[in-house]
C-alpha cells in the first residue's frame, strides 16, 4: 500500500490518549500554625499555595521540612505532600511520617521513619542522619501524624 508524503504513520499508541488529569496538593506554613493537629484540623488557613503534579497520588497537603533529622534523604526546605491517618497504631513500619507529639509538656514536629518499638503501646522514631538517636515515644502522646507520600526538592533559589 502506498502511502502520501503527507501521511504519518504513529508508531507509538499511548495506553492514555489523554493527558493525565492533574491532582493538585494545598501547600501549607506549618511554622504558622499551632500545630500538625491543628493545621489538618482546620485546613483553610496558611495556606501558601497549590502544587499540581501529574499522576501524584491523594495527598491531604504538603508542607515544607525545617530541621536536618532526614539529612541527606530529605534537606530543610524541600516539600513534602502527606496523607493523614487516624489511628497511630496501625502505621507503616519503616515508612516515613510527619508526625506531632508532646512530651514533658512540650510539643514536636517531627519527620522520622517509623519503626516497631520494643516497648508495648510505643513507636520508635528513626532518623535517616546519624547524628540523631532513635528514640521511642508513647503512642499516647502522639496529637497527629501523617505518611510521607512524595518529596520535592529545589536545587536553585529563583
Amino acid at each position: 500500500m502506498l502511502r502520501s508524503p503527507s501521511e504519518v504513520n504513529l508508531l507509538n499508541h499511548p495506553k492514555i490518549p489523554e493527558p493525565l488529569s492533574n491532582r493538585e496538593v494545598i501547600l501549607y506554613d506549618i511554622s504558622a500554625a499551632a500545630n500538625l493537629k491543628t493545621l489538618l484540623g482546620d485546613k483553610s488557613q496558611n495556606i501558601l499555595g497549590k502544587i499540581s503534579i501529574p499522576d501524584i497520588p491523594k495527598c491531604d497537603g504538603a508542607v515544607y521540612v525545617k530541621g536536618d533529622s532526614m539529612y541527606p534523604l530529605l534537606k530543610s526546605g524541600d516539600i513534602i505532600a502527606y496523607k493523614e491517618i487516624h489511628d497511630f497504631e496501625n502505621a507503616i513500619k519503616g515508612e516515613i511520617y510527619l508526625i506531632s507529639f508532646e512530651l514533658d509538656g512540650d510539643e514536636y514536629l517531627t519527620v522520622k521513619y517509623v519503626n516497631k518499638s520494643d516497648k508495648d503501646r510505643y513507636l520508635k522514631l528513626v532518623s535517616y542522619n546519624p547524628h540523631h538517636d532513635p528514640m521511642d515515644i508513647p503512642i499516647s502522646s502522639i496529637n497527629a501524624m501523617a505518611l510521607v507520600k512524595v518529596s520535592i526538592r529545589m536545587n536553585t533559589m529563583k
